[in-house]
């Protein structure tokens, strides 16, 4: 008889799968990566749409409705529908950039664009400089849109030259300042940029050139200013940046709060138009539309053209007036229910309206579409 019996084995455990261990081990990095980049900023800019404002209507300001276009001075008629301008809302400046989460979610949303921070704010720009040169753009283009319109409409009015800025250190500096008007120039009457350059470049550097300027206050005078050679330009120069001033023969004011840019160029002009002239510009119906413009009608590209449509589309627009050098950016990215037309002048919007307001056939009208076909018929 045995004193100890046979004992059983020890109970083991069973190893943990390795698997197992590296799943968690990348499952926690991910968690941690994710709660990083939540906080982490990125060097990025998300544009999105913004407000959306009709050019015949009106916003509240200090707790009134105002109207966007007023005119004095002049008959105007009822308006009806819309003609909206659009705006992109961005999130993001040099002091608040985004979170990498907040720029991943918004590169899978097509209602978003992704930006890099330099583009939209230039390395030594700061944010409040940016913003400044934004209210400029919006209040010279507000003043271009009317002489669009007052063109367009064959209603006279005046320009002269002014003096928008003086570089430091320039020939100009000391001798002409902001807000001058130059009348003359080597004895030459002058009433825009190209007609003063030209006649500095054909001055030289060699000798003075003889300016007539008149003053904020309303006093003449007879200046000299030697050009010097300009790299940036390759040619003389007087070192000074100059600005259309129109004198026209009724007021316009165009009153539109914390909006910056001269994107909505073209839809104020169409909306002075509709204000100055009889009957419905578009026919009573939802119009929207962007595009930069100058005082010949000449329309230009802008940025956000798809935040833009969508905006318009959400508004409630039918129909989109988009400036033909923004075709490329629209083809392919038509929001469901709204019609794009392509626009080069402020007489193609025109024409694109009257279409709209008589019944006309929208299909003969110029599209990026057809652009598009256009451009990949020639490239085979």
């Amino acid at each position: 008889m045995s004193l100890f019996g046979e004992q059983p084995e020890p109970a083991t455990t069973r190893p943990r799968s390795r698997r197992a261990t590296v799943g968690w081990t990348l499952l926690i990095a991910a968690v941690v990566a994710a709660l990083i980049m939540s906080f982490l900023p990125a060097p990025y800019v998300i544009e999105q749409p913004g407000p959306v404002f009709n050019t015949l209507g009106s916003q509240e300001q200090d707790g009134k409705a105002v109207d966007l276009i007023t005119v004095d001075g002049a008959p105007t008629y009822p308006t009806d529908g819309t003609l909206d301008m659009l705006t992109v809302s961005a999130i993001g400046n040099p002091s608040q950039s985004p979170s990498w989460a907040q720029v991943i979610s918004a590169w899978f949303d097509p209602t978003k664009a992704v930006v890099p921070m330099w583009a939209v704010y230039p390395k030594g720009v700061t944010t409040e400089q940016r913003n400044q040169q934004n209210a400029q753009d919006m209040t010279n283009s507000q003043q271009e849109a009317i002489a669009a319109a007052l063109n367009q409409l064959d209603i006279p009015f005046t320009t002269e030259l002014g003096i928008a800025s003086v570089a430091s250190g320039g020939p100009a500096d000391g001798v002409l300042v902001a807000g001058d008007i130059v009348l003359s120039a080597g004895g030459t009457p002058v009433t825009a940029v190209d007609q003063l350059r030209s006649i500095v470049a054909d001055n030289g550097t060699d000798k003075p050139l003889s300016l007539v300027v008149r003053h904020e206050d309303g006093t003449q005078e007879t200046l000299e200013i030697t050009p010097q050679y300009s790299d940036a330009i390759k040619a003389p120069a007087i070192g000074v940046g100059g600005t259309d001033v129109f004198e026209f023969p009724f007021d316009v004011d165009i009153q539109l709060d914390n909006v910056g840019g001269p994107s909505a160029g073209m839809m104020f002009a169409l909306g002075i138009i509709d204000k100055l002239t009889p009957g419905e510009l578009n026919g009573g119906q939802s119009v929207a539309g962007t595009g930069t413009i100058d005082a010949e009608g000449t329309v230009g590209a802008i940025g956000g053209i798809r935040q833009k449509m969508v905006g318009a589309r959400d508004a409630g627009a039918q129909y989109f007036l988009a400036p033909a050098d923004n075709c490329s950016e629209v083809t392919g990215h038509i929001p469901d229910g709204l019609s794009v037309f392509k626009v080069s002048t402020l007489a193609d919007a025109m024409t694109v309206l009257q279409t709209i307001e008589s019944g006309g056939d929208l299909s003969s009208l110029p599209t990026c579409d057809a652009t598009a076909s256009a451009l990949s018929d020639a490239g085979q």
